[in-house]
C-alpha cells in the first residue's frame, strides 16, 4: 500500500490534496479528472469533480461548496479552493488516500478556520448587541440564530454598528 504525505490536523492525519492529485496522475495516467460548475455566484459556488476512466464511465465523483467571505484567502481564490476540494473528495471516493479520512489536509484546513472565523464573528455581533441595544426585548428579536452564516453576521455587525445605543 502505498504511503501517503499527511498533515497533523487536532492530532489525526489527513492526506494532502496534492498528494492525492499525484497519486492518480501517475497511475490512472489514462483515466480523466474534470470538473463541472454546480452554481457559480458572486458570493459562493459548488463544484462537482467527476474521475472518468478510458471508456468515459464515471468511476468517481465528489462536490464542495465555497463561501467567498469565508475566509481571507476565499476573497480572491473561493472557486479554486472548491475546486481542490471536490478534487480531494472525487480522489478519495475512487479509493486514494483513505487511509485516515475522506476529508483532505486541504479541506480540514478550510472548515477548522470557517469554524474559526463564524465564533469570531458571533462573539463580535453579541458584544455590537449588548453595546448598542440596551432593551432586553429589543436585544432578543435582534439576536443571531442558528442558521447565521458569516455573510449574515456580517450585515448584522454593519447594521449594529449604525445605530446609536437609544436608536431602538
Amino acid at each position: 500500500m502505498h504511503q501517503f504525505k499527511t498533515t497533523n490536523i487536532k492530532g489525526k492525519p489527513y492526506v494532502e490534496v496534492a498528494e492525492r492529485l499525484k497519486y492518480f496522475r501517475a497511475n490512472f495516467a489514462e483515466y480523466a479528472l474534470t470538473t463541472e460548475v454546480v452554481q457559480l455566484t458572486p458570493d459562493f459556488c459548488v463544484l462537482n469533480a467527476i474521475i472518468t476512466d478510458t471508456s468515459g464511465r464515471i468511476v468517481a465523483s465528489g462536490m464542495a461548496q465555497e463561501d467567498r467571505t469565508s475566509s481571507a484567502i476565499n476573497k480572491t481564490s473561493y472557486v479554486e479552493n472548491c475546486e481542490t476540494s471536490a478534487w480531494g473528495r472525487a480522489l478519495a471516493n475512487f479509493g486514494i488516500g483513505l487511509e485516515t479520512s475522506i476529508a483532505s489536509a486541504d479541506e480540514m484546513s478550510m472548515a477548522i478556520a470557517k469554524e474559526q472565523l463564524l465564533a469570531d464573528l458571533r462573539l463580535k455581533y453579541s458584544q455590537l448587541l449588548m453595546q448598542k441595544v440596551p432593551d432586553a426585548e429589543q436585544r432578543y428579536k435582534l439576536e443571531a440564530r442558528e442558521n447565521w452564516d458569516a455573510a449574515k453576521y456580517k450585515s448584522g455587525i454593519q447594521y449594529l454598528t449604525t445605530l446609536q445605543p437609544t436608536t431602538l
